[in-house]
């Protein structure tokens, strides 16, 4: 993630070598690992055990980069590059705004060096991890070739072992980001060809390990009937021998809930070299809890390898107990029907593209899960951030995951790179309980019979609990064959409300994609657009969910989608997708008010006006009108304006329209002179109760700038980030749209601005935000500042953590 143009000028942070060199090895945020310096320097070994054989560790490799165009030789040992930028991981090869991103800015070959010193790296072996690379990488240590990859949405590994020095060591990184015959790219008319934007970089995180010559390359484990008395873990272990070993090894695993352990068993065998695959199996485990969006309890377990002459290697991963079936009559989980409440997300971020670090990562899980109320994900169109998913396993978000694609199936081999990202794709997160479907088939393609049975195979192969699919846009089982029919349904009635088709016969049945920009083609939602456009995204998304849950043969729905997202499919000059029922800066519009207001009000008793009270700079009369929209969970709505009663809504009793949700909205008469600027208030009622109350100011006195920050506190590793949100707004905290003018930041402190600076209120909409990034290996406080001629300052502070210096694991 690289500052864009809000980098503070005049200022210049380039360590020196020797600081680049001791940052080589920093640890990640919020994570422990050993001494960085005393590892870099040789003063320490690798971790042994009480037989003085090597224990595995892993390190962030994040930090310390130099980054630059590629030039022949950049790749190599001795080319000069004191000109190359230092860069932290994750990183986008070129800076971006929140719109009008050129794909040609990046389209180019790049290379990224890291100097490190090799002393206390001699002993075992050692692999540098990438989670991902756009598009196709290289990797060189010391002057030669050692891995090669294609693809930027999965991870994989470069081993190093034998071209280490005890000295001074170059690692060159060779990034192609060009449009390449690579899914989901390869058509002949470039990025405008998909759907969504995809710029370069080494955009997600990279690991150092330090392993013993034999170590565990894969752990699968797969709860099994976990609704009977007999549930059990089955457990494939995956081993990576450099020799054959003179002894057996022993391979033992364990269950456990925090300090309570629920199981145990381990087994000897003798290992030869290459890889091999062992199974072990924990039974007896008692009473177990169920994983569930409701409850998504996770366990523990610990997979240690024990070989004789050469270390001890251990795997910690979560796991859940769940079982996930899609029948024809619905969905059901752990044995109980629920219906799929979700959205669809793109990881494309305004500025950094997809180059956004953990944190960011788990705060879209937390939006989706939390705020929005979904019980489920789709991961369109490709698999995302591993700290998302992390996230969702946490919060009991369940996940769609699918291979990357978008419409075009290419030749032989790109082909054969799809059935390489299935394969990698399910071995990747097969153990995490938040994934219950595969998506083997590509986004919205033509039936490729042959390239569709092998992606089904790998999957089934691989992992035998999970159905595939793939998301349709022809209504139609004549050329499908998955496990499960999901149909994207852009489907419009008359009078231009959304409808969905019936659910074809005999099959379970998932609407994968609805609403969008699709009534009519194009319609987008931003925040500039008319007010009752805007409302009129919310009432599309609340008829689709109502029909949706109007059948039990449909699974559920997922609404398209979560975030707006870069796409040179959008309108205007913008190339943005404004699809989103929230922003690309993730604020929810007008559109996401059913999704707030689809919990249990003991929870949170939610109220959402679907309109502005805003009657300065309105084109036309905003919400205020007949038949406008309250979205809410309370049983009973009264509405004040000016301080008289202006009607009562009772949302559970006036369901005509939207009766089959949980919490459906209201609709109301708010019939206000033009010459009037009355305030409103909005009372909601649980049990005669007065539970929540909204005020809205008409007139402008009382506006002003607010602004907020995701997290009081982050670390100060280089990589580490949080939004920092500024709106203009009235004198009760709500949106005003029709702001003009610019917002000026500035930051003081241990941290990087990651945005527009100045940003142009008016041209988005009255609102914006940045990210504010720390700078790797400075703490401190951070104060950010916004001003705005005509509304004033706001402030906000947070802390930058000392970063630990510490191993992952």
């Amino acid at each position: 993630m690289e500052p864009s143009s809000g980098e503070q000028p005049g200022r210049s942070h380039r360590p020196s070598r020797r600081a680049l060199l001791l940052a080589g090895l920093a640890g990640g945020a919020g994570v422990a690992a050993a001494p960085v310096t005393e590892l870099i320097r040789g003063l320490v070994r690798p971790a042994v055990d009480a037989d003085d054989r090597i224990i595995a560790r892993t390190y962030s490799f994040n930090a310390g980069w130099l980054f630059g165009a590629y030039a022949d030789g950049s790749d190599q040992e001795r080319y000069d590059d004191t000109g190359f930028r230092p860069v932290t991981l994750p990183h986008c090869v070129t800076p971006l705004s929140w719109r009008d991103w050129k794909p040609s800015a990046w389209e180019r070959i790049w290379v990224y060096r890291k100097h490190f010193d090799g002393a206390g790296l001699l002993d075992g072996r050692v692999l540098v991890d990438f989670d991902g690379v756009m598009v196709n990488a290289s990797v060189v240590i010391n002057g030669q070739l050692v891995s090669s990859h294609i693809g930027g949405y999965l991870p994989w590994s470069a081993e190093l072992t034998g071209h280490l020095r005890p000295g001074h060591n170059v690692l060159a990184v060779v990034v192609d980001s060009r449009w390449l015959p690579v899914p989901p790219e390869g058509a002949a008319n470039g990025p405008a060809s998909v759907d969504f934007l995809q710029p370069g970089g080494i955009y997600r995180d990279v690991m150092l390990r330090l392993l013993p010559d034999a170590f565990l390359s894969d752990v699968f484990a797969q709860p099994a009937d976990v609704l009977s008395s007999g549930r059990r873990v089955d457990i494939q272990c995956t081993i990576d021998a450099a020799t054959a070993l003179p002894a057996p090894m022993q391979l033992s695993a364990e269950l456990s809930d925090g300090t309570r352990k629920i199981a145990a068993t381990r087994t000897l065998n003798t290992l030869p070299a290459g890889a091999t695959i062992i199974g072990l199996q924990l039974t007896g485990l008692g009473d177990i809890e169920l994983w569930s969006p409701q409850s998504p309890k996770l366990y523990e377990l610990t997979t240690t390898l024990r070989a004789p002459g050469a270390g001890t290697h251990s795997v910690r991963q979560r796991i859940g107990f769940r079982e996930a079936a899609f029948r024809p009559d619905g969905f059901f989980l752990n044995g109980e029907r629920l219906k799929i409440f979700g959205l669809n997300r793109h990881q494309l971020f305004p500025y950094a593209g997809m180059a956004m670090p953990a944190r960011v990562q788990r705060r879209d899980a937390e939006i989706i899960k939390n705020d929005f109320n979904c019980n489920m994900v789709r991961c369109s169109h490709y698999p995302q951030s591993r700290h998302f998913l992390d996230a969702c396993d946490e919060l009991g978000l369940m996940v769609w995951e699918e291979a990357p694609g978008w419409h075009c199936v290419g030749d032989a081999a790109w082909q054969d790179t799809v059935l390489q990202n299935v394969r990698d794709m399910v071995v990747r997160d097969r153990s995490r309980p938040s994934v219950i479907i595969w998506g083997t088939r590509l986004n919205e393609t033509s039936d490729y019979p042959d390239l569709y049975y092998r992606t089904r195979q790998i999957a089934r192969e691989l992992d035998g609990s999970r159905p595939s699919s793939g998301a349709m846009d022809h209504y139609s089982v004549k050329s499908w064959s998955e496990d499960v029919f999901a149909y994207n349904d852009y489907h419009r009635e008359p009078g231009d409300n959304a409808g969905l088709l019936s659910p074809l016969p005999g099959v379970p049945y998932l609407i994968t994609e609805s609403v969008g920009v699709q009534w009519p083609q194009p319609r987008h939602y931003r925040w500039i657009d008319p007010p009752a456009l805007l409302a009129r995204q919310a009432v599309l998304h609340a008829q689709v969910h109502d029909i949706a849950r109007s059948d039990p043969r449909y699974a559920g729905l997922l609404g398209w989608a979560a975030f707006d997202y870069a796409s040179l499919l959008g309108p205007g000059g913008d190339r943005i997708k404004w699809a989103g029922v929230a922003d690309g800066f993730r604020i929810a519009k007008p559109g996401a008010a059913i999704y707030l207001s689809q919990v249990d009000p003991r929870v949170r008793p939610v109220i959402v006006p679907v309109f502005f009270w805003d009657f300065d700079g309105e084109p036309a009369p905003g919400g205020h009108g007949p038949g406008v929209m309250i979205a809410s969970n309370c049983e009973q709505i009264k509405i004040f304006v000016g301080g008289e009663h202006a009607g009562t809504g009772l949302p559970m009793l006036d369901a005509e329209l939207y009766g089959h949700l949980a919490y459906p909205p209201t609709l109301v008469n708010l019939p206000v002179a033009r010459n009037e600027r009355p305030e409103l208030r909005i009372e909601g009622y649980v049990n005669g109760k007065q539970v929540a109350m909204v005020r809205m100011s008409a007139g402008p006195a009382g506006d002003h700038l607010g602004m907020a920050a995701d997290d009081t506190a982050i670390v100060g590793d280089g990589s580490d980030a949080t939004r920092v949100v500024f709106r203009a707004l009235d004198a009760y905290g709500n949106q005003r749209r029709f702001r003009t003018g610019d917002v000026t930041l500035r930051v003081t402190g241990p941290a990087e601005l990651v945005g527009d600076n100045p940003f142009p209120l008016g041209a988005y909409g009255g609102l914006g935000a940045v990210w504010v990034r720390s700078r790797p290996g400075e703490s401190g406080p951070v104060r950010i500042t916004a001003g705005h001629p005509v509304l004033g300052q706001a402030e906000v502070q947070i802390n930058v953590l000392p970063p630990s210096c510490q191993r992952l694991t």
